[in-house]
């Protein structure tokens, strides 16, 4: 990249909830290594964990900086110190709706920053719709991340358009996404209940909002890279006309130990666990994740426990309990029968340091994209059990098109709380993405996926040079 680009200043502005911060900040850093001024903006509780992620990058001498926001918790009506969706330890979609309308008065201390600070452009988060408008005032390009794959934004967007459960009558019958390549289909019940719910009111107005404003904004960032899903990339940018660029696997930036272990919150002791790791046989232990927001309630702990026993794997397992918490939710004596044979994490995971150990064969997962991503990254098949958001897309991409995955067979989209599965079917999947036909196989796909995102993110790869050439662009804008 050209000098000429170098003064270029980038604000990287995520939502406030730690799946969308950690992809933004490997961007930032991502944008900062090739000499591009990166600003992340954030508020003051959420800047400590942010800082350690960048440590490495500033002693690298990047130009990468935070500015801190004040988080109006009391003026939205949250308790004091909410600025962050995982402060809360079971959301709800009313809590969700209050904290995106305190995320909408953000909007003036942000517009002094770009007054202040005069920018080039500004990556602001999907949930921040409104940043477009803030941004042509100032008369910069705002870039729009969703944080997605490049399939679930083409199947969401055929959803929208064509509209193809108005003529389907049960709620579990599958139909075709229309014109979608790939003939997936999907059922009413696995997608987000939002079209006759009054409950969904404000979320069907936010998410006109945010589809106006990327069709408003300079084009799309996306956390992708083009050999993992070519077809929708493809579909995305020639079919549906949206600009954009692919420039991941952005965990893919996190070179090191130590960066991987300070993405996200304070984890769990990593040493202890990857010394229980290195005791373990290649590909013999199941990790089990459901990322930062996703609950379940103990009854459906209690069947995830006694289905993991009863198939007999090594597993690690991470749940959102502190130790404080009761332990009614795990079968009497279950650690002591469990120990060597399984190690439980209460709350935060150095996912992707476990999930690249080779101790690792599969990954039962909730289908966010960012696992997604990882897994991939790490060439490990999956288990797939999606709850919520775009996530049952994800499973479709994992299980349909990629075949790197088994279903679990959750039927229904739930929002913040887990559907139900029974012990029985939880035994029968990990024995099957374990040891089951076809194992071999996945393996060896998700593998092959591995070394191209690799390969996508180096010199004269795909990500590396969209990046380039969005950089590039930017320049020529400012210029």
């Amino acid at each position: 990249m050209g000098n000429e680009y170098h003064s270029l200043h980038i604000f990287f502005f995520p939502f406030l909830a730690h799946g969308h911060i950690i992809p933004t900040v490997d961007m930032a850093k991502l944008f900062a290594e090739k000499g591009v001024k990166a600003t992340i903006i954030t508020t003051l509780l959420n800047e400590p964990f942010i800082s350690k992620s960048i440590e490495k990058s500033i002693i690298s001498g990047h130009n990468i900086h935070i500015q801190t926001i004040n988080f109006p918790c009391i003026e939205a009506g949250l308790p004091n110190g909410c600025e962050n969706i995982d402060s809360v330890s079971v959301p709800s979609h009313e809590f969700f709706s209050t904290f995106l309308k305190a995320t909408n008065l953000l909007q003036e201390p942000l517009e002094e920053l770009l007054h202040e600070q005069q920018p080039d452009c500004i990556v602001a988060d999907m949930f921040f719709p409104w940043t477009t408008d803030s941004a042509a005032k100032f008369g910069i390009p705002r870039l729009v991340f969703h944080g997605i794959s490049y399939f679930s934004l083409c199947a969401t967007e055929c959803m929208r358009l064509y509209e193809p459960f108005k003529n389907v009558s049960p709620d579990s019958e599958p139909i075709v996404i229309p014109n979608l390549p790939g003939d997936i289909k999907i059922t009413r019940l696995q997608t987000p209940p939002i079209e006759d719910s009054k409950e969904f009111e404000g979320m069907v107005r936010l998410m006109q909002d945010i589809k106006e404003s990327e069709l408003k904004s300079f084009g799309v960032v996306v956390n992708s890279f083009y050999d993992l899903e070519n077809d929708y990339a493809d579909y995305y940018i020639n079919v549906l006309g949206r600009k954009s660029w692919h420039i991941g696997p952005l965990c893919l930036y996190n070179r090191d130990m130590e960066e991987k272990v300070n993405r996200g919150k304070t984890a769990f002791d990593h040493d202890m666990c990857l010394k229980w790791l290195d005791m373990k046989k290649s590909n013999s232990v199941v990790y089990i994740c459901f990322g930062s927001i996703a609950n379940f309630p103990n009854s459906q702990l209690q069947e995830i426990a006694i289905g993991l026993e009863a198939s007999g794997q090594n597993f690690i397992w991470v749940v959102r309990k502190s130790k404080e918490d009761e332990e009614e939710w795990l079968p009497e004596g279950f650690e002591k029968r469990m120990e060597g044979k399984g190690l439980i994490i209460r709350g935060w995971a150095p996912q992707v340091l476990i999930l690249e150990h080779e101790a690792i064969g599969a990954f039962v997962t909730h289908c966010g994209w960012n696992s997604v991503l990882e897994g991939v990254t790490a060439g490990v098949p999956m288990v797939t059990w999606p709850v919520a958001a775009e996530q049952f897309y994800n499973e479709k991409l994992v299980n349909e098109v990629l075949q790197i995955g088994v279903p679990v067979g959750v039927k229904k989209w739930v929002g913040f709380v887990g559907d139900s599965v029974e012990r029985d079917a939880i035994e029968k999947v990990v024995k099957r993405i374990m040891e089951g036909e076809g194992t071999k196989e996945m393996r060896n796909k998700v593998k092959v996926l591995s070394e191209l995102a690799k390969r996508a993110m180096k010199k004269e790869g795909s990500s590396y040079s969209n990046l380039n050439d969005l950089i590039g662009e930017l320049g020529l804008i400012r210029n």
